[in-house]
């Protein structure tokens, strides 16, 4: 489970830098502008996916939420 959260992060911030990529590339901007909102859009997809899995996970009892011991 591990594996999979982690290719999860690497695909998000990938989608993030490839945004950030076709802002800052010199080019015709009525291509730099579709290419931007399109990045941000897969990686705003990829998050919430993410998220659906990680609960999914939690619900099936595949993970276990750990927290901090409480000392009293």
């Amino acid at each position: 489970m591990k594996i999979i959260i982690l290719i999860g992060f690497v695909c998000i911030l990938s989608a993030l830098a490839a945004a950030g990529l076709f802002m800052l590339k010199n080019g015709d901007k009525s291509k730099r502008g579709p290419n931007m909102a399109r990045a941000l859009a897969v990686r705003v997809g990829l998050s919430v996916a993410l998220f659906l899995i990680v609960l999914f996970s939690y619900l099936m009892g595949w993970i276990q939420p750990t927290g901090l011991p409480l000392q009293n």
